[in-house]
């Protein structure tokens, strides 16, 4: 069965912009299926585009600023 966008509900986002990059968490429910946490980053491209990027690793920085967005999100699950 592919993916159909259509049924993906999206129940909590809150982003935290960065100077070269975007971080959200957010909360989906696919076909009102389990809920569950995605950590998304974004970087700017060459003409100052956003485009998505591997989350990878983290700094200090950014895992102190998701924190409260992930204790957030914790109520939404």
């Amino acid at each position: 069965m592919p993916y159909d966008s259509t049924l993906d509900k999206q129940l909590f986002t809150k982003s935290w912009d960065a100077e070269d990059a975007k971080l959200s968490v957010s909360v989906y429910s696919y076909n009102n299926g389990p809920k569950k946490l995605q950590i998304s980053r974004e970087t700017m491209d060459a003409e100052g585009q956003p485009r998505f990027a591997k989350l990878g690793r983290m700094t200090k920085e950014e895992i102190e600023a998701i924190l409260p967005f992930l204790q957030e999100a914790l109520s939404h699950l």
